[in-house]
């Protein structure tokens, strides 16, 4: 009995220090941003707030905003999320969400002009696009559902039905994987908001409103992705963007209006 109660102990103590090392994203700097409600996007000079309907460019050394771009007759964009700056343009998602059926585009500015010069639509698709990224000669992206109904649409469906869709360089699918039970437990009742592949070439996604990021990685076989890790972060989910230097994330706080940038403790 004694030896029981040693070695229930011993796997006591060190459950509790194994808990006590897990690392988190722990914060480097915050900058106030009105536009910071949907996502993030980020370059080596710049950091962009994105809202529905806005995108903010901003200084990242002063913090100071340096460009504006809103929504309009000819470019009626009112649901962005996710921003991906590559070779000097900013992609985000779009969406018509709330509305059903489901229809999504890509949506690209030139950085420096802060004009929209590109967009990509599929039209009705898998569900309402909230994150993209280019990574190993192909596009991926996330097409979220939601389990809390924002319409009264009844085949709306769950946000099980969550997935992760590859496509090649013209936007042909390629592949597509769901979510695990653990993350989608996180995510409900909303879904996937941001993500992106990170410097170590695995998958990092946030869900609608928890400060945790999920680490997610290719299954070598079969169709769901497998959680590795789950980090806390001083964000407020939604959007995600790794800096150039492959070592700090970019996210935003919601409720306080503002951009984070954290770093893995070490």
């Amino acid at each position: 009995m004694i030896r029981i109660l040693i070695f229930v102990g011993l796997n006591l103590l060190l459950s509790v220090t194994v808990l006590a090392q897990e690392k988190a994203f722990k914060e480097t700097r915050r900058y106030k941003a009105p536009e910071a409600t949907q996502a993030v996007g980020v370059d080596d000079a710049h950091f962009y707030a994105i809202a529905n309907s806005i995108i903010a460019k901003y200084d990242k050394a002063s913090g100071k905003q340096v460009d504006l771009w809103k929504a309009s007759k000819e470019v009626p964009l009112r649901h962005l999320n996710s921003g991906l700056v590559r070779d000097g343009k900013l992609y985000c998602a779009n969406s018509n969400f709330p509305q059903y059926p489901e229809a999504s585009s890509v949506e690209i500015w030139d950085t420096k002009t802060m004009k929209h010069v590109d967009t990509h639509s599929f039209g009705i698709y898998e569900g309402s696009l909230t994150w993209i990224d280019w990574h190993d000669g192909s596009w991926w992206a996330v097409f979220a559902h939601y389990s809390k109904k924002v319409n009264d649409n009844k085949l709306a469906k769950s946000h099980r039905y969550t997935s992760l869709v590859r496509f090649d360089e013209k936007w042909r699918r390629t592949g597509g994987w769901v979510f695990p039970k653990k993350v989608l437990e996180r995510f409900d009742p909303h879904s996937c908001s941001g993500g992106l592949w990170g410097p170590d070439s695995a998958i990092w996604c946030t869900g609608h409103d928890l400060g945790e990021v999920y680490r997610l990685e290719i299954p070598q076989a079969g169709p769901t992705l497998i959680l590795t890790n789950t980090v806390k972060a001083p964000i407020t989910g939604q959007g995600i963007a790794w800096d150039p230097d492959g070592k700090t994330l970019f996210g935003i706080s919601r409720r306080t209006r503002e951009v984070v940038a954290s770093k893995m403790e070490e």
